[in-house]
């Protein structure tokens, strides 16, 4: 029996969020919405690092059939494409997958289940990725190639989750500690209604002069 063409056939691009790699590919599908990011070993490498959730697929063109499909990935992912910096993908368009549509989004699917399930059981590594990815998304700022949340969302009326808030904790968790704080060395003095933050070595000369421990607020 002869499969059944999908509804759906179009060019996509998959961009990792973070380092503004891409992979372009072909796909064909009855949902638009169905997940798919993509099959190449370099992008599947970058989801299994990064997580589903720093990658984003847009749709370049449609195309009436998967014959066509074929036809204009290969004009689309050619050697000058491939040889670019930031392409990952390996080989030339037009040649189809060696899988199924629903194998490779299955692959994808449990690629990020195992990563959540080391996130959630080895602390070490989650904190450490963690760093990464705020790392990552500062980069990615930075270079004007990805948008602060605060310039995607509006956060009136609006409050993080439990999860969120946990997160960005373990993520801050070993900043501001010791030298790397900026008040390290240093203590609030006050006198007749003024504050002052000095050195602690300069804390006795001070007390000397009238002044005491601690501010005042105004």
């Amino acid at each position: 029996m002869p499969r059944k063409e999908k509804k759906f056939h179009f060019i996509y691009k998959t961009t990792n969020l973070l380092s503004g790699k891409y992979y372009i590919g072909m796909h064909s599908t009855d949902n638009l919405e169905d997940g798919y990011l993509g099959s190449g070993k370099r992008l599947r490498y970058s989801i299994n690092k990064h997580g589903l959730e720093n990658h984003e697929r847009e749709i370049l063109e449609f195309v009436d059939n998967r014959e066509e499909l074929m036809k204009r990935e290969k004009e689309v992912v050619n050697l000058d494409e491939i040889a670019k910096k930031d392409c990952m993908n390996l080989m030339i368009g037009g040649k189809g997958g060696f899988i199924s549509d629903e194998q490779q989004k299955r692959r994808s699917l449990a690629a990020n289940k195992a990563l959540n399930l080391k996130l959630k059981n080895d602390e070490e590594f989650r904190i450490s990725w963690l760093k990464k990815m705020k790392n990552g998304v500062q980069k990615a700022v930075d270079e004007g190639r990805m948008k602060t949340w605060k310039d995607n969302y509006d956060w009136n009326g609006k409050n993080h989750s439990e999860k969120s808030k946990k997160l960005m904790r373990d993520i801050r968790k070993g900043t501001g500690v010791g030298k790397s704080n900026s008040q390290f060395g240093t203590c609030w003095i006050t006198r007749y209604g003024e504050n002052k933050k000095i050195k602690k070595e300069e804390f006795e000369t001070y007390i000397q002069k009238g002044w005491s421990k601690g501010r005042k607020l105004k």
